[in-house]
């Protein structure tokens, strides 16, 4: 088997030495490259080009911006339509493309942690070898939207907002604090105001909100070791989740975020739209607002099309 492991030295919790253990275990079951990544964008140049050299194996050492760069490479020259109407999802054939290793070396690792990858890098490589030797590998559906594929969560809004504020404190270690402060200057000064949004799906009326969330599985995120609860019932199994919320007045945005975070059941309330096992998800806004993918601002939008697509990638796991 011919594999790379993709390496972000500037993630979180990933080391030289780190680097070096992994390498050399991996070493021992295949045929091994080690890429460090020098700049934004390089790890998915990285998994382009394995898709298309043939590639058994990419693994990604990083947080989750390495991994969905990963993902979006490998996926990178795949053939996905919407269907002719554009009301559903239906996507072709993706055709081959290498499998997908994760040991996580960023601070919150969602992706990972939903799949049940240990948040400790050395672990988390036992976990890789071991699936490895017994040929043990997962098919996880993913979303895809605005061209971008996600592994977990998406959103047009305060949470894109938060991820953009964040953004530009790159260097510092991504606590749970720096979200939290993030979160509340967002609030209460958003850099976009607050545009309506309108959310369309297939066979419901159009409805109104000011911010989006849009999950590929559960949690939708973790604050610390907390998961943040959205739309339990989603998984990379079944179809987006959409949590969406017409106004953000401090009791609504409280009552929600304290449920979120006590529990998994699922959330009613009067100003909140949610949604599982979606197909598809459009959503149009009056003027430009933040647009975010797993964590990373990919910049302004004024309509986004959010898509499931199931079975997108073969994780070893």
């Amino acid at each position: 088997m011919r594999a790379i492991l993709v390496v972000n030295p500037q993630a979180t919790s990933t080391t030289a030495g780190g680097r070096d253990v992994l390498a050399h275990a991996l070493a021992s079951q295949v045929k091994l490259d080690v890429v460090e990544t020098d700049y934004r964008g390089h790890a998915r140049a990285i998994a382009r080009s394995a898709a298309r050299d043939g590639i058994d194996l990419v693994v990604a050492h990083g947080g989750d911006g390495t991994v969905n760069e990963v993902v979006n490479g490998l996926l990178a020259d795949a053939a996905v339509t919407s269907g002719t109407s554009r009301t559903h999802g239906d996507p072709t054939e993706i055709g081959p493309v290498p499998a997908l290793g994760v040991v996580p070396g960023g601070s919150a690792n969602v992706f990972a942690r939903a799949l049940g990858i240990s948040a400790d890098p050395v672990e988390a490589t036992h976990q890789l070898l071991n699936a490895l030797e017994n040929d043990r590998s997962r098919r996880v559906g993913l979303g895809l939207a605005d061209g971008h594929w996600f592994t977990f969560n998406a959103g047009l809004g305060w949470d894109a907002d938060v991820v953009g504020r964040v953004a530009k404190r790159r260097g510092k270690q991504t606590t749970a604090g720096l979200y939290l402060r993030a979160a509340v200057r967002s609030y209460f000064r958003p850099p976009l105001g607050r545009p309506a949004l309108t959310i369309r799906i297939p066979g419901e009326e159009p409805a109104e909100a000011v911010t989006a969330f849009v999950s590929n599985t559960d949690p939708w995120s973790y604050l610390g070791e907390r998961a943040i609860h959205l739309n339990p019932g989603c998984s990379f199994e079944t179809g987006l989740g959409l949590f969406a919320l017409s106004g953000l007045t401090l009791p609504t945005v409280f009552k929600h975020v304290r449920h979120a975070l006590a529990t998994k059941s699922n959330q009613r309330g009067r100003r909140l739209v949610r949604h599982d096992d979606l197909p598809m998800i459009r959503i149009d806004a009056a003027e430009p607002v933040n647009f975010q993918v797993d964590g990373d601002l990919v910049g302004q939008r004024t309509r986004v099309e959010f898509f499931s697509v199931p079975d997108a990638l073969r994780v070893i796991t």
